[in-house]
This record gives C-alpha cells, structure tokens and sequence, in this order.
C-alpha cells in the first residue's frame, strides 16, 4: 500500500514538475471562443444585434466557439423556480432559430457543467475582495440593496471560471464587461505563476456594432429593465407591435432624416437599427430617405424591420413546439463541455496537489515537456 502512494505520488510529482518547467516557456494555445448569455427573459435588438449576430459570424467562419446559457449567474437575483426551465429552453430555442447550429457550436447549460463551479472554487482562493470589491458592476448593483448576496460579490471570479475552464482565447464581450474580463486576465496571470502555464490569457473581442437605443429615452441603451414596455423590440415581439413601438419612438423636431448620433439621438437610433438589419450603411440609408419626413421614414424602418425578424420569429416558434429537441441540444452540448473542461481540470487538480491517482480521471493530460 505504501509503496502504492509511493509511486503516485512520483507521478504527480512528474507532472507537476512538467507543468512548472513550461511556466517559463511560452504555450500557443489553439484559438478558442467562448461567451455565455443569461436565460433572464425575451431577447431585445440590443442582444441580437450586440451578440448573438456577432457569435453566428465567428461560428460560420469556422471558429471554435462554445456558448453557455448561464442559468447559475441569473441566480444573483431571485428567480421563479417554476419559470427557470422554460425560460432556459426558450434561450436555446432563440439562439437556434438566429442562427447558432450545435453541430458547429458547443451549446449548453451552465449549471450541468459541474467543472465551472468547481473551478470558480480554486479561482475564488486566490480572488481579493479588494479586487472585486471596486469592480463598477458591484457598486452600481449593490448600490440599492440592503443585504447584499455573496454572490452578486463574487460572480465575476465565476464568469472568470466559464472562460478559463475552455481555455477560451478570446472572449466577445460589450464594454460593460471589459473589467470583468481583465480580471479573468489577471487571475491566469496570478494562477501560472504559481502552478505553471495552464490557461491561456483572454483577449476581449469588443463587438463592433454600434449601441442600440432605448425606442422612448435614446440617450440610454435599450435594457429589458426598462418599466417602458415601448422602449424595447423584442424577438418574439408580433409585426403589428413592432410597428406601434417604431411608431412611439422619440426623434425630434426636425423633419429631415439625417445621421447625427451626437446632436439627433433618436432618428440615429432608428438609422443604426435599419443599417444594422438591411446591411445599408448610414450614407445610403439617408440618401434613399431623402424627402421623406421622419413620420413616414418610420414606416419604412418598421417594414425592414418586420422583414428581417419574421424568420428568427417563426423559427423560434417551431422550436418551442418540440422542447425534446431543445433537451437534445443542450444534453449533447452537456457532453461535449464536460469532456473539454474535465480535461482542464485534471491538470488544474494536478497542478495545485489535490490528487495522486491518475486512476481517478479518464480525462489525458495533455502537457509538453
């Protein structure tokens, strides 16, 4: 028996002396993508043009991408636990009918991946609170509430885990999420060099779409937060609501369709969103609305839009009609992410002592020494 753990522990020890020899050399790691969405409710435009667009580009240039519906980070605030699986389902139905193909895409269910949490655990051991504590997101959340959860504290150090748990390389985030992203940056960073070079650091891929516009208040971002339901355009939202809501949507007093996103906040708007769903740059928009009042250049945003959203609408709808399927999609994504990560745990266990017994893992390790 003794002459057993004798020899593990010689393996581990060769591997953590492998690990270590590489934190001095530099690792090419292969190019990863990775990004997670809250199954908080309906998609707006601001979502779809943002992200979920931006995620089908990079998947259909042949991209190693992987999607996560992050149903552990919508628990900071209270959920129904009845509503929680359908809107869970209704995620997923949302990112298939826009576009996302799991058989290009690891697509799956935060929660089921058991590797996150627990690597958000070895993450959390070598967080500050100092460190998170001045995250922006924190202050302006916590801000208002009397007892503050510990884990609105300490998600970010668990989005920090989703990314580093894939070895994602790059990671497309909107500027509201660059901090959190450059602390996952700075945990690898302090993590390497105390165990060895086993994650990549992170790149921020910022989303080049321009930001879309609250419909009703244009100098603030489009947010399902809003108390105005006219404010947003969502996915699921019917072609005669979704004109009624281009209808509503505050411009000015001046008549002429221009582009001027500093001085006319809500004509931009609608020329942003029109550009972003035809294709037309700005220039060309104006120059086809030229003579049109913004009353009737209304209508023709409503019709392109309508137009561009029928399709992602009806999709969606057939996909909500077969929830076995959506429970396919996400059990086969569960799979495919537990073999990824559970090979980047075992070096992770490995690496801070926690196990002897190559026995215990089939996941290989995959080191170069």
């Amino acid at each position: 028996m003794l002459k057993t753990v004798a020899q593990n522990c010689q393996v581990h020890n060769l591997i953590i002396g492998s690990v270590r020899k590489n934190s001095s050399q530099a690792i090419k790691f292969p190019k990863k993508y990775f990004s997670g969405i809250q199954p908080t409710g309906a998609i707006h435009l601001g979502n779809y043009l943002g992200a979920i667009v931006q995620w089908v580009k990079l998947q259909d240039a042949g991209n190693n991408l992987t999607l996560s519906i992050v149903d552990l980070h919508s628990l900071t605030i209270p959920q129904k636990s009845l509503e929680l699986p359908q809107k869970i389902l209704e995620m997923t139905a949302t990112l298939l009918a826009c576009g996302i193909d799991p058989q290009k895409t690891v697509l799956f269910q935060q929660s089921t991946v058991p590797q996150h949490t627990e690597l958000y655990w070895y993450l959390g051991c070598i967080s500050t609170m100092a460190r998170l504590g001045h995250l922006p997101q924190f202050k302006e959340k916590s801000a208002n509430l009397k007892d503050i959860p510990l884990g609105l504290f300490t998600y970010p150090v668990l989005q920090a885990a989703d990314i580093l748990a894939h070895k994602a390389t790059h990671v497309p985030v909107g500027e509201d999420q660059l901090q959190h992203l450059q602390l996952s940056q700075d945990l690898v960073r302090m993590f390497n060099s105390r165990y060895g070079n086993i994650f990549p650091i992170p790149k921020s891929l910022v989303t080049e779409t321009a930001r879309i516009r609250s419909l009703r208040e244009p100098e603030k971002k489009m947010s399902k937060s809003d108390t105005d339901s006219k404010s947003c355009i969502y996915l699921t939202d019917t072609e005669d609501s979704i004109t009624k809501k281009i209808k509503k949507a505050v411009t000015d007093f001046t008549s002429e369709v221009t582009y001027d996103p500093l001085n006319r906040l809500g004509v931009s708007n609608l020329i942003t969103i029109h550009s972003a769903l035809t294709g037309k740059s700005p220039e060309a928009i104006c120059k086809e609305a030229k003579g049109l009042n913004t009353a009737k250049y209304k209508d023709v945003v409503a019709a392109d839009v309508n137009h561009a959203l029928a399709p992602i609408r009806r999709k969606l709808n057939e996909y909500l009609e077969d929830p076995q399927y959506l429970l396919d999609v996400l059990n086969s994504g569960k799979h495919k992410a537990i073999d990824i990560t559970e090979k980047t745990l075992t070096e992770v266990r490995y690496s801070l002592g926690i196990r002897f017994n190559l026995g215990r893992s089939n996941a290989k390790i995959n080191i170069n020494v």
